[in-house]
């Protein structure tokens, strides 16, 4: 099933890719790779979800920070689609790096990241590398931000 049949199977459309916030470009393409630039959860334009995660985080904050990893890596696929000519021009994910806002003591980013590396699997039907690493804050105050390395078809 091509990327585009998969992700309507699902539901899901590709939303704009989301303007660049400072001196960079959302991907480009080297030989037969795509880098994304790092994703932000903006949904309608919004960030939809904001601040660091802190120890003794509850489930609910959790299962958020999963959904705002997934705007992220569906922000990311937009943007690589776009520079690739189109998303079944994507035939993997080769790497993900999730970085994820903690407080001192939170150690669950990669809780935080399977939000987006199980929405990415689903879509491409195959596993990645992955690095799920804490930071003390991202830009626009955001809980997470997604990076992605993509094959080309």
């Amino acid at each position: 099933m091509s990327v585009s049949a998969k992700l309507a199977s699902m539901n899901v459309e590709l939303p704009p890719v989301v303007p660049p916030v400072a001196a960079y470009i959302p991907a480009s393409v080297q030989g037969t790779l795509v880098f994304t630039s790092g994703q932000l959860p903006v949904v309608d334009g919004y960030v939809v979800s904001t601040g660091p995660l802190s120890d003794g985080a509850s489930d609910e904050a959790i299962a958020q920070a999963q959904k705002a990893a997934r705007a992220c890596a569906l922000n990311a696929i937009a943007a690589a689609a776009d520079i690739a000519g189109g998303v079944d021009k994507l035939a993997r994910v080769v790497k993900a790096t999730v970085f994820v806002a903690s407080s001192q003591g939170f150690v669950d980013q990669a809780k935080v990241a399977n939000g987006a590396s199980e929405f990415l699997q689903e879509v491409f039907s195959s596993a990645h590398a992955r690095s799920a690493v804490g930071v003390v804050g991202l830009p626009m105050n955001a809980t997470v931000e997604v990076e992605l390395i993509f094959e080309l078809a």
